[in-house]
């Protein structure tokens, strides 16, 4: 089985960018070692929505990473749901890249071409005009709450997966150079 961890974001805008920064921090904070026949790649996806079509189908199980809305949510609450299931107090349309984002997965279910996907979505405090690489304290708060989603879930899809945490790394140290950084984008 083929696991895409996908953080989807503008990193120019603060707590936009959380999927993007997301996948970053991930990528350097653990290790993964998936069990025989599996593998686990983690992409940085940006704002490309329709240019990741490619890249999605690839795989068997995509867990997408970014900011939502929630008419029952608050600041940094995290939000974990299957795309098909969409549940109906989220709203994925907070900004223009969220909308692509939706646009770009519903475009996939009606070809038919389109793999199990969870989503993991956080309730953003400020989506920046100006750029910044700053994120809010709600959101530095819910990355732990994110990782345990993300950690939990892969050791559901792959229980003799080993996961071994490599540093002591925080998402705003990670933030302010994810503009920097390239993925890891090797199977493991």
């Amino acid at each position: 089985m083929k696991i895409l961890i996908l953080g989807i974001g503008n990193i120019l805008f603060g707590d936009e960018g959380i999927g993007a920064h997301f996948a970053h921090y991930i990528d350097e904070k653990y290790t993964f070692s998936p069990s025989e026949g599996n593998s686990i790649t983690i992409i940085d996806g940006g704002t490309l929505a329709h240019l990741l079509i490619p890249i999605i189908v690839e795989y068997d199980k995509v867990i997408l990473v970014d900011c939502i809305e929630s008419e029952d949510g608050k600041f940094g609450d995290v939000f974990f749901f299957d795309f098909e299931n969409m549940p109906k107090q989220i709203n994925w349309q907070g900004s223009a890249h969220e909308v692509e984002t939706l646009q770009t997965l519903e475009m996939m279910r009606t070809h038919g071409d389109i793999p199990s996907i969870k989503i993991i979505g956080v309730i953003p405090t400020r989506i920046e005009s100006d750029s910044t690489f700053e994120l809010s304290s709600d959101i530095i708060s819910a990355v732990s709450t994110m990782e345990k989603v993300l950690k939990n879930y892969i050791l559901e899809l792959d229980p003799k997966c080993q996961i071994s945490e490599n540093s002591e790394v925080s998402i705003q140290e990670i933030a302010r150079i994810s503009f920097k950084r390239e993925m890891k984008q090797n199977d493991l």
